[in-house]
């Protein structure tokens, strides 16, 4: 079979890249990640391996065959093996980032998606990018920041592949300007369930069930993706205490406008009048005018930086309600009641938890569960009613965020849309935590929000089809592309996708 990268009309502004040679995960700039949480590092080529594969919150963890493929046709060879050894069938892989079940399929087949990773044109004048789909961020980053050009959509983390990227549909703190992350592929690569690979382009049903799809339509090969030009690599950023949760809102709603990224941290076990109280970030990429002489001179480095590994493991118990509630007391203190233009780093302000490896080993060996939600304006008596619950609750949350999504994009499946979207870690070993958020499922529902999928490990099927209104059109399509269900996954299964 002939493999054609899906190259624009670009004619002498294109710069080519050379493809650079596979990398093992260990070779890699992703920090390393301990097994069964990272896409596992196998024997060369397409060859099976039976290794234990988890989420990056740890919960969950199954057993599947891991393939490597290290080009398009050992891709092909795989996914047509899947085709014909049994009913588990596969899923694709990347950097493991996933929260929950999404990658993961138990008794089947992973396709650790990280041998493909060349970047293969650069536009530098106008501003694109082709790459295979197991490049991550974080090589993009480095890559394009000395051009002067940016991802348009990141993350919390760096280390996510741009197939996983188009399969979450991910969003990051400029959504409310600049959309998910699909909304910026000019066009993909999809290889099927019957071994043809199909040049899929923005618009068509196929890219719309692609994007936010999961891995379910097939696995994605490459991308074209319309990049974001930077002067520095670099940002400017104002910080400002919000004192409740009425308070952030109202100061969301009457400035987001003014900046490209937007977050806010809010301090889930604060009660009463201080119910809500968050501390409220918001960044443009700096110009270069603003930057110290002394940084002028080498303007667009991308130098992130690293701290030591968490520990292989943290008691349990540790971060229970007393030791988060002193850290939240303490981050919300130490935040200035205003403060503007102040110069930092791009992992500082949107990766700050990628220089810690194996940070998500803080929760303990029983993991975590992180839970997002997103309900649409107007609703916002729901938000206040989740925010006080949890907040009643006592749930130990240090790392929540809240956001306000712009315009959703045309993924069927995709998260965003607008409104308001809360996110926050929890130990999986809370007592009580499964009840607890089958309740907060009802109350999003309630309100025509819907939860995160790419975040999920515990959704109660009942809820999908009132959290996404386009999955009965998903579902049709996907049983006219696979009617033998090649690609299947844990979550696919437990939410009858």
């Amino acid at each position: 079979m002939r493999f054609r990268a899906n190259r624009p009309s670009w004619g002498d502004t294109v710069a080519f890249m050379p493809a650079a040679p596979s990398q093992s995960p260990a070779q890699t700039p992703a920090p390393p990640a301990a097994s069964p949480t990272a896409s596992p590092s196998v024997r060369p080529g397409p060859g099976y391996d039976t290794v234990p594969v988890t989420g990056w919150g740890r919960t969950a963890p199954t057993s599947a065959h891991l393939v490597r493929p290290r080009s398009y046709e050992e891709t092909v060879a795989a996914v047509r093996e899947c085709a014909v050894t049994g009913r588990r069938g596969g899923i694709a892989r990347g950097l493991g980032r996933a929260y929950g079940d999404a990658a993961q399929n138990a008794g089947g087949a992973v396709l650790d998606m990280t041998g493909l990773d060349r970047i293969h044109a650069i536009d530098v004048a106008g501003g694109t990018v082709l790459c295979d789909a197991g490049v991550s961020l974080h090589r993009l980053m480095e890559v394009l920041l000395p051009l002067g050009w940016f991802v348009p959509v990141t993350p919390g983390t760096r280390y996510v592949t741009v197939g996983g990227a188009i399969g979450a549909d991910i969003h990051g703190k400029n959504h409310h300007v600049a959309g998910s992350f699909s909304r910026h592929v000019r066009a993909l690569e999809l290889l099927t369930a019957d071994g043809e690979v199909r040049i899929v382009e923005q618009g068509t049903e196929l890219f719309d069930a692609t994007a936010g799809g999961m891995g379910l339509t097939g696995v994605i090969l490459t991308a074209t993706i319309r990049l974001h030009r930077v002067e520095t690599s670099l940002m400017t950023v104002d910080t400002e205490r919000a004192t409740d949760l009425d308070d952030l809102m109202a100061r969301l709603t009457a400035t987001d406008h003014r900046y490209r990224y937007s977050v806010a941290w809010i301090d889930l076990l604060a009660r009463g009048a201080a119910t809500g109280r968050s501390v409220l970030t918001r960044g443009d990429h700096a110009p270069l005018d603003a930057l110290p002489r002394r940084t002028r001179r080498a303007p667009l480095a991308f130098r992130p930086g690293r701290l030591p590994a968490a520990p292989s493991f943290v008691p349990e118990g540790l971060l229970g309600r007393t030791t988060v509630g002193l850290f939240n007391e303490l981050w919300y203190r130490k935040a200035p009641r205003s403060r503007t233009g102040e110069i930092q780093k791009l992992s500082t302000f949107f990766h700050p938890l990628d220089g810690v490896p194996h940070w998500n080993r803080v929760y303990g060996r029983g993991g975590f569960v992180q839970y997002q939600f997103v309900v649409g304006h107007g609703k916002e008596e729901a938000l206040r009613r989740v925010v006080r619950r949890i907040s009643e609750r006592g749930c130990p949350s240090f790392l929540a965020v809240l956001k306000r999504f712009g315009d959703g994009d045309p993924g069927w499946l995709s998260f965003p849309m607008p409104g308001w979207t809360l996110a926050l870690d929890i130990p999986a070993n809370l007592p009580g935590l499964g009840p607890f958020l089958d309740e907060l499922d009802g109350e999003v529902a309630a309100a025509d929000g819907r939860v995160y999928l790419a975040k999920d490990s515990r959704l109660r099927p009942e809820l999908l089809d009132a959290m996404y209104p386009r999955l009965a059109d998903f579902r049709s399509l996907r049983a006219r592309l696979d009617p033998e269900g090649v690609f299947r996954s844990d979550l696919s299964r437990r939410l009858s996708l």
